[in-house]
Order: structure tokens, then sequence, then C-alpha cells
């Protein structure tokens, strides 16, 4: 039986654009350091906690109000000892009209139980997607980093 990727998701009253464009807005709740392009198909962008996680992704689906996909390139994760656990991983978003709202189901494809990371990381996105890019979606305004 193979390990299931982490999800989680939840449901906003906004509509697919504004939480599509929520998404694409990574430094306002990805906490941490963000450099680069994150609302371009094609684009690249680094996520940095230093001394403790560092990655580089490539946006590889793209699709307004729809789908937004990142293809993990690089990683280092200094708390495990692989600490390339998140390179060749995927980090989905999918967004979905529901009635008057919208529902976001996130996944971190690769994210599976076994790796070492995984009750850290899972953790983590609960607290970044579930609470900072939640917040952001309802009231447009920055999350701070709890880092």
């Amino acid at each position: 039986m193979k390990a299931a990727d982490f999800t989680t998701t939840f449901q906003v009253d906004h509509t697919p654009t504004e939480v599509f464009n929520a998404i694409n807005n990574v430094p306002d709740w990805w906490s941490g350091k963000v450099e680069g392009e994150t609302d371009k198909p094609g684009a690249e962008f680094t996520y940095e906690v230093p001394g403790v996680h560092y990655s580089k992704q490539k946006i590889t689906a793209f699709i307004p109000g729809k789908k937004v996909v990142w293809l993990v390139l690089d990683a280092t994760l200094s708390f495990v000892e692989n600490t390339s656990e998140w390179k060749d991983t995927e980090i989905i978003f999918d967004i979905t009209k529901k009635g008057d709202g919208t529902e976001v189901r996130f996944t971190h494809k690769g994210l599976v139980p076994t790796f070492q990371c995984y009750d850290g990381v899972s953790n983590a996105w609960e607290l970044l997607v579930n609470g900072n890019l939640r917040e952001l979606i309802n009231t447009g305004v920055a999350q701070p980093s709890p880092w």
C-alpha cells in the first residue's frame, strides 16, 4: 500500500479568482524569505528560513481560478537526516467553486508519513495553508511570519 500524500482542504466565501490571486501572492502567506516571481507560469522562486529550510520551486501549472502546481527543484531541510526529502515533490493547489464560495484543496505530493520531516512539515502546512493563506484570502492583509 502506497503512503498517502499530505492533503488539507478549506472553504472560503470568496471567488476562485480571489483565491487564485492570494495563492500566487506567496510572500504574503508563506512565512519566511521568498525571492523570485511567484505569479507566472514557468517562474522559479526560493523560500528560506535561514538555517532550517531552503527550497527552490518552479511553477509548472498555472490555470487561473483553478489550479497552481509548484515542482520542488531543490531543497535542504536541516532538521532531518535526509536533508533533501522535499526535492522532486509537488505542491498543488486545486481551486473549486462550491456554492457561493470556493474550496482550496492543498496537496504536497510526495510528502508522505514515512518521511522523517512529515510531522514537522505537515504541522507547518496546516499553519500556513489553513491559517495564513486562509486569513490572507479572508482579510486581504499579509500575514506576519511566526518565524
